[in-house]
């Protein structure tokens, strides 16, 4: 247990603008969302870009009413923990593929909101202490939001966003996945905004009901408090930082 407290450090906070990119409607409520409340009441700005609007999501609901409800939830979502916006890149759920097409979107994304940070979640293999593998959206999410940032900095990869007047933007400082099995640092967070971070899951209303007896605030509660207890720290939420 001393080992992995000196193992992880807390996550910098020294910044002010963070774009949190990930493949569906609830992905960020399922952990992370007591972070970004964390930051919304530090004042930091904290937008929220969805590649699919999880239209494949809920098996007894078809695609075409699933869409518009889970893109509601999602926006719910984002005003409990302080979200200044949500966009949506409208690729289709479940069938996301790496290429230039998605590398392009995301550093559109990168470009148009100019973050300091970029946050995700996990896109190895499985999550930390899961035995399940990870969705393939997530798996292909992570690589082509690390070189969307890269590509976002360029001027000469996709020439084509200058002239929708978006210039090129180098100020990421780094990339935090939550989440991942192999985390290297952490961010605290307090009773209040765990409750937050819960409330925020709360209104992915049918998405949830569709889980059948699933316990979400047991989860994310018991999750923080063993996030924290490997840190220090009441609750808390991993990340696998890779700087960018």
């Amino acid at each position: 247990m001393a080992e992995e407290k000196v193992s992880l450090q807390q996550l910098d906070e020294d910044w002010n603008r963070v774009l949190a990119v990930v493949a569906h409607p609830d992905d960020l409520e399922f952990g992370t969302a007591s972070a970004l409340a964390r930051w919304t009441g530090q004042g930091k700005e904290v937008t929220e870009l969805l590649v699919t609007r999880g239209e494949a999501g809920i098996d007894s609901v078809h695609p075409a009413e699933a869409g518009p409800l889970r893109t509601e939830e999602q926006l719910a979502a984002a005003r409990v923990v302080g979200a200044s916006g949500v966009d949506f890149l409208d690729f289709p759920d479940g069938t996301l593929e790496y290429g230039l097409d998605l590398r392009r979107a995301l550093a559109r994304g990168i470009r148009a909101h100019r973050p300091d940070v970029v946050v995700s979640i996990n896109f190895r293999e499985a999550f930390d202490g899961a035995d399940f593998y990870n969705h393939a959206d997530h798996r292909v999410l992570g690589p082509a939001l690390l070189d969307a940032v890269r590509d976002a900095a360029n001027r000469w990869v996709f020439p084509e966003l200058a002239d929708e007047g978006l210039a090129p933007w180098q100020g990421v400082r780094f990339a935090a996945f939550s989440g991942s099995p192999r985390s290297t640092h952490y961010t605290p967070f307090t009773e209040k905004e765990l409750e937050t971070g819960i409330a925020s899951l709360d209104a992915h209303e049918v998405y949830m009901r569709a889980l059948e007896d699933f316990d979400h605030p047991a989860m994310l509660r018991g999750g923080a408090e063993r996030a924290g207890e490997r840190c220090g720290t009441d609750y808390a939420v991993l990340f696998e930082v890779i700087g960018v």
